[in-house]
């Protein structure tokens, strides 16, 4: 379940659903297939929390209803279209040095802490979203998967057009909202992958053979500020570790 950064738009091998942008080689697939697991992909490009209840496009039907009794893991990104993250990350852009144009750190904190905000709006929804993934899959382990790194500390203008400071800025609140996530995961009684460890030194400024991010002007098939096929790869065997590692922390005591 989950948006974009779940799906992997324009990451090759598409999914048949072109209305979600899904790669049948996004996260939820790698993982998939080194557990040798059933899949049922329902991510989707631009999901919201509401799109886990809702139609989205009008024709799809509810994230939920992939749910069932007999569902035994269910592994979910959200949030980052809740609070508009990469409109605000795209609000950043300055193609010119600073002083030449305006900083969005300083739009978004000129009266209080904006986007903070958003991600403190979003949470209730989050929590109502697990209860009902929960309530849907009982027996399921959840399995919530951050954001990871998008950009280095100071950015890296002007190959990335962001001042540093809004670089700092936006991959703060990425930061944030998986932080979060992690906490309230775990306070539903589910699991967190954290993906900002895993791709540390693999952003959007790093060199095309090493990033698992796109920037502005992709040098991949990937939607622009979104994993690329290295990324997926990468966050899918993050995901298989970390639940295989659990199992095998159960299993010795």
């Amino acid at each position: 379940m989950g948006d974009s950064a779940a799906a992997g738009p324009l990451v090759p091998h598409p999914d048949p659903n072109l209305l979600c942008f899904r790669s049948t080689k996004n996260y939820p697939q790698v993982a998939a297939a080194r557990w040798g697991a059933e899949l049922v992909d329902v991510t989707c490009s631009g999901a919201e929390t509401e799109d886990f209840a809702g139609r989205q496009h009008v024709v799809l039907p509810p994230q939920y209803d992939a749910l069932s009794e007999t569902t035994d893991l269910v592994t979910v990104t959200i949030g980052g279209n809740d609070v508009d993250l990469v409109q605000a990350a795209v609000s950043c852009l300055n193609a010119l040095p600073e002083p030449v144009g305006s900083s969005c750190a300083d739009r978004f904190t000129a009266a209080g802490d904006e986007l903070s905000e958003r991600i403190d709006a979003f949470l209730p929804d989050f929590d109502a979203a697990l209860d009902e993934i929960a309530h849907r899959a009982p027996d399921a382990r959840v399995v919530v998967v951050g954001y990871g790194t998008y950009l280095p500390p100071g950015g890296c203008h002007p190959k990335q057009p962001m001042w540093a400071r809004d670089a700092d800025h936006v991959q703060s609140k990425v930061d944030e909202l998986s932080a979060r996530l992690g906490e309230r995961a775990r306070a539903h009684g589910a699991e967190f992958v954290d993906l900002g460890p895993v791709s540390e030194g693999h952003d959007v400024c790093r060199p095309p053979e090493q990033k698992y991010f796109e920037g502005l002007v992709p040098t991949s098939w990937a939607a622009p500020l979104h994993p690329n096929a290295r990324g997926m790869e990468a966050f899918g065997h993050a995901v298989a570790d970390a639940v295989s590692g659990a199992e095998e922390r159960v299993e010795t005591g």
